[in-house]
């Protein structure tokens, strides 16, 4: 079975509780709003990254980083981007099985015609009421689960 760590909307702050939730995964999607390199430093040290850029990634660094990805654990191809409204302008390739965004802070796990989406929340800081959150994906073989996983945050 792959683990598939999720996190997204850091901007610039990578929380111990999120490290702690990330560690053992065997990769990690960043739905972006990452805010600062040092965000992706932090995340590779722990497993590979796939990362796209958000709205509020500007400068050098962010105009490195892709809008869209998609990338593929056992037979499960992900795609992964900031905001999931863009989808309107510019569908998920056919062979996506799992969607991720970020964007909205609110966490949500959501299958619709045979397609697995999925909002970790935000990881940085808190929004309005709504939670600090990562997410994590089970995929086994073609098999996928998805889960949030809310922070006990201070």
């Amino acid at each position: 079975m792959t683990r598939v760590g999720i996190i997204s909307d850091t901007h610039g702050l990578v929380r111990p509780e999120a490290v702690a939730a990330l560690r053992g995964a065997d990769a990690i999607l960043h739905a972006g709003d990452i805010g600062k390199p040092e965000v992706l430093a932090e995340l590779r040290a722990l497993a590979p990254l796939t990362v796209v850029r958000g709205n509020n990634d500007h400068g050098d660094w962010a105009s490195a980083v892709p809008e869209t990805a998609l990338v593929r654990f056992d037979g499960v191809a992900v795609y992964v981007l900031h905001d999931r409204a863009e989808l309107r302008r510019a569908p998920a390739p056919a062979e996506a099985r799992v969607v991720v965004a970020g964007h909205s802070h609110k966490p949500l796990v959501e299958e619709r015609d045979g397609v697995l989406y999925v909002n970790p929340g935000s990881a940085g800081p808190r929004r309005f009421r709504l939670p600090i959150a990562v997410a994590e994906l089970a995929i086994d073989g073609t098999n996928v689960r998805a889960r949030i996983v809310e922070l006990a945050v201070g």
